[in-house]
């Protein structure tokens, strides 16, 4: 069998070249050449021009009947619900995150899960042989009935296994090492990760078979490169967490067949990753109240959760103070520290301020503002909030509390956990209250909401030098002409 012919073509101008070149010579852009199969007869290089005969007829849509193909359910639940409710036939899924993750063991679990007679499933690695693969199942204490493995590189070999074994589902772990005989690229490379992929998603449509793919994540955090596959298939996933925490969070960042809006929460344990189904009880089954500590309630997906935020702060001797953050946005800090500082009256200049997320999750909505700012201001009057309380909103510039989305169901889980005190913003206007005994605070701005909080502690100003002396309370009066508050 003769070797395809190939070429480079600029991935901005779709100028020819025939060899690799640093920058293109049409647009001068840098990196841009990508080696593609060229084949005689198409429109452009790697594309054939189907024959004559084969040429599919325009149909009007209402003349074709509904599709009667019905979703394969996942008995993982978590990954039923990222799906969409469970697996499309014919359809291609990527799987991407970080290395170590755990996006290897997830498949496998997966793959033994939907494994049977009737449908049996293809896994193939080209990171790990199958003795090893068979004892990594044998860890997690897994029974691999129907479960065909193919340690295998080659792109034509896993064609021609495809074909023999005729799976319902098909595993690629991962795509990067894949190799196509007509490229001449190392694996890995742009060319070749884009072919084998264009090849066996276009398998996947002809023969209904489900197909998922393992994208690793780069350096500069794309997907197998920049980005190259995530266009060519239905679904993308994404698994992401804290290597040093048990939690993994698996998002669909791409979904044809479902809603980009749910969450699947895991846990990694010895036996692999297992579903997490009271998330909000799990973040919070350590949790003491202490100065400094504040429950929030964002959404992860359409699902609320009950996370704890913790904050500390602390007198810096330093000339630019520390504002140090773990699972909140860094310039979300800084501008909720400034409107404390100006709207709320404490004074943080001279006090490092620490602000982290139990159980190593990523906050990035603005309704856990409120939750951030009464953390900050417990730990500067080392008064602890009370232990029934959540805090739902977002801090505008001004010191003002807004309304979030999703109330109703944000204050029905916290009345769920046990949780009966809600503060929330004056303009919020929840109509399912979740409990009877529920005592809805509602405040206007920051300042409001701090004091609503700690029951209106004392004021202090405390004179902080290296060892910390000099204090004295502020009474009402004194508030008035002397507002601020230095920790």
């Amino acid at each position: 069998m003769s070797k395809a012919k190939t070429v480079f073509i600029c991935q901005q101008c779709a100028y020819e070249a025939p060899k690799w070149a640093g920058q293109c010579p049409s647009c001068e852009a840098w990196n841009s050449l990508v080696e593609t199969v060229h084949r005689e007869g198409s429109a452009a290089a790697g594309r054939t021009a189907p024959a004559r005969g084969t040429v599919m007829q325009a149909r009007k849509l209402q003349d074709i009947p509904p599709g009667d193909l019905l979703r394969i359910p996942v008995r993982i639940g978590e990954l039923h619900r990222v799906l969409g409710g469970g697996l499309v036939p014919g359809s291609a899924v990527l799987l991407s995150g970080d290395p170590g993750i755990g996006k290897s063991t997830l498949l496998l679990q997966f793959a033994i899960a939907l494994a049977c007679a009737e449908r049996p499933v293809l896994y193939v690695s080209g990171e790990e042989s199958a003795a090893q693969i068979r004892l990594r199942a044998s860890r997690l204490g897994l029974d691999p009935q129907e479960l065909y493995v193919l340690a295998e590189v080659d792109l034509d070999a896993i064609q021609d296994a495809v074909a023999q074994v005729r799976p319902g589902l098909v595993i690629i772990d991962s795509i990067q090492t894949l190799v196509s005989a007509e490229l001449s690229g190392v694996p890995g490379s742009i060319g070749q990760v884009r072919a084998c992929a264009s090849q066996l998603v276009a398998t996947a449509k002809q023969t209904g078979v489900t197909l998922f793919m393992v994208g690793h994540v780069t350096k500069e955090g794309a997907v197998a490169g920049p980005k190259t596959l995530e266009h060519m298939v239905d679904t993308v996933l994404a698994l992401a967490g804290d290597q040093h925490h048990n939690y993994r969070i698996l998002r669909a960042t791409k979904n044809r067949f479902g809603s980009t809006n749910e969450v699947g929460i895991f846990a990694m344990q010895e036996r692999g990753l297992v579903e997490v189904t009271n998330p909000s009880a799990a973040f919070l089954a350590e949790r003491e109240p202490s100065p400094g500590s504040a429950i929030a309630v964002p959404l992860e997906g359409s699902r609320p959760l009950l996370v704890e935020v913790q904050a500390l702060v602390t007198y810096s001797p330093l000339a630019v103070p520390r504002r140090m953050a773990n699972g909140v946005d860094q310039s979300r800090l800084h501008m909720l520290i400034a409107v404390l500082t100006k709207r709320a009256g404490l004074r943080l200049a001279d006090q490092d301020v620490y602000v982290n997320v139990v159980g190593g999750l990523e906050l990035d909505e603005p309704a856990v503002d409120l939750a951030v700012c009464l953390a900050i201001a417990s730990s500067v009057v080392d008064v602890a909030l009370p232990g029934d309380l959540v805090a739902i909103g977002e801090v505008g510039l001004a010191g003002e509390l807004r309304s979030v989305f999703k109330l109703d169901e944000r204050v029905l889980e916290a009345t769920r956990r046990g949780f009966n005190r809600v503060l929330v913003s004056r303009t919020s206007k929840p109509t399912q209250l979740g409990a009877d005994n529920l005592d809805l605070l509602r405040a206007e701005s920051v300042r409001q909401a701090i004091r609503l909080a700690l029951g209106k502690p004392p004021r202090k100003d405390r004179e902080d030098g290296p060892e910390g002396a000099q204090e004295r309370v502020h009474t009402g009066a004194e508030e008035a002409a002397s507002p601020r508050l230095q920790a």
